[in-house]
């Protein structure tokens, strides 16, 4: 069955830096386009970022564009999220999904079809 696992969560400081990787298996990993979304407590989840599946196209959320980078390696079936100039705000679950797509990258949960199961990331002040 789909897999998809997420890792490199954790605890950092204001402004520090984390990146998290996704690995998926049990799908043809090259044919998804990825994506990172966030989920806060008591609220809904949200998007960061995406990316295609080449790779040659990206997607960012306002709140984090020019901070946050997701790229992909397709031989190693992964899908990266650099994580810098971190805030409070960040704080969050993050959550990598893949989506087949039919058009351009996809910036609502609804069009992903697999997600993982979270990784916690905390940015303390």
């Amino acid at each position: 069955q789909v897999q998809l696992v997420e890792s490199g969560g954790g605890l950092v400081q204001a402004g520090g830096s984390l990146r998290l990787s996704c690995v998926a298996s049990g799908l043809t990993f090259s044919m998804y386009s990825m994506g990172w979304f966030r989920q806060a407590p008591g609220k809904e989840r949200e998007f960061a970022a995406a990316i295609s599946r080449s790779g040659g196209s990206t997607s960012y959320a306002d709140s984090v564009k020019g901070r946050f980078t997701i790229s992909r390696d397709n031989a190693k079936k992964m899908v990266y999220l650099q994580m810098n100039s971190l805030k409070e705000e960040d704080t969050a679950a993050y959550y990598c999904a893949a989506d087949l797509p039919s058009t351009a990258l996809t910036t609502s949960p609804l069009g992903y079809d697999f997600w993982g199961q979270g990784t916690q990331v905390t940015v303390s002040s």
